[in-house]
C-alpha cells in the first residue's frame, strides 16, 4: 500500500476553522493550520483593537484591516505583522490619513496626507515627508516646496544614551494652479516664488 494519499489526508485534516478564546479576554475566530493561524480570521484584542484579514503562520500577513484601541485605522497590506506595502491610515480624531507605501511598519517612499481641505503629496522616509513635495489645496492651488529634516539639539537621556530631537522645515519654492506633478520633476511655467521660509 502506498502512502501518497495519507500525507494529503493528514494536511487536510490540520485546516481548521473555529474560535479559540484566550485567558486575557482575546479571541480569534478564523482558520488555522498546524495548530496556528493560517488564511482568514478576525482576533479581537483585550484592549479593544481588532484585526481582520489575512495570517500566515500566526502572523498577520497579506491584505487585513486594523482597528486600533482610539479608533484609527489601517487597511492595507501586512507583512511579519507589521504594516509592509500599501496600505490607508485613516486618524480618528482628526479625520486625516495617509495613503501610501509602508516598510517595516513605517511610512517610507511615496505617499500623500491628506486632510479635510489640502493634501500633501511627496516622499516619505522613516515616517516624516523628506524632500521634495506639494502640498494641494481645495482652493485650486497648489504649492510647491522641499522637506528638509534638522537634528535640534542632543540631550542625555533617562539611561545616559544621547537622544536628538529631528524637526522637520518646510522650504516653499513657488505657487502653481492644479499640476500632475509628481515629486523629481520640475515645476510647470506660470509660478509664483513664494518667499523662503528659511528664516
Amino acid at each position: 500500500m502506498s502512502d501518497v494519499g495519507s500525507d494529503e489526508f493528514d494536511d487536510e485534516r490540520s485546516k481548521l476553522g473555529g474560535t479559540y478564546r484566550f485567558k486575557n479576554g482575546a479571541r480569534y475566530v478564523g482558520d488555522y493550520y498546524q495548530n496556528m493561524k493560517h488564511g482568514q480570521g478576525t482576533f479581537s484584542y483585550p484592549d479593544g483593537s481588532k484585526y481582520e484579514g489575512s495570517w500566515v503562520e500566526d502572523l498577520r500577513q497579506g491584505h487585513g484591516f486594523y482597528t486600533y484601541p482610539n479608533g484609527d485605522t489601517y487597511d492595507g497590506e501586512w507583512l511579519h505583522h507589521m504594516r509592509h506595502g500599501q496600505g490607508i491610515y485613516h486618524y480618528h480624531k482628526t479625520g486625516s490619513k495617509y495613503k501610501g507605501s509602508w516598510v517595516n511598519g513605517k511610512m517610507e517612499s511615496a505617499g500623500e496626507y491628506i486632510h479635510s481641505n489640502s493634501r500633501y503629496k511627496g516622499n516619505f522616509v522613516n515616517n516624516n515627508p523628506c524632500g521634495p513635495g506639494k502640498y494641494v489645496f481645495d482652493v485650486g492651488c497648489e504649492q510647491h516646496g522641499e522637506y528638509h529634516q534638522a537634528e535640534q539639539g542632543r540631550a542625555e537621556g533617562e539611561w545616559g544614551e544621547l537622544a536628538s530631537t529631528t524637526v522637520l522645515k518646510w522650504i516653499p519654492k513657488c505657487v502653481t494652479g492644479l499640476t500632475l506633478w509628481t515629486p523629481g520633476e520640475h515645476t510647470s511655467g506660470g509660478e509664483k516664488e513664494t518667499a523662503s521660509a528659511e528664516n
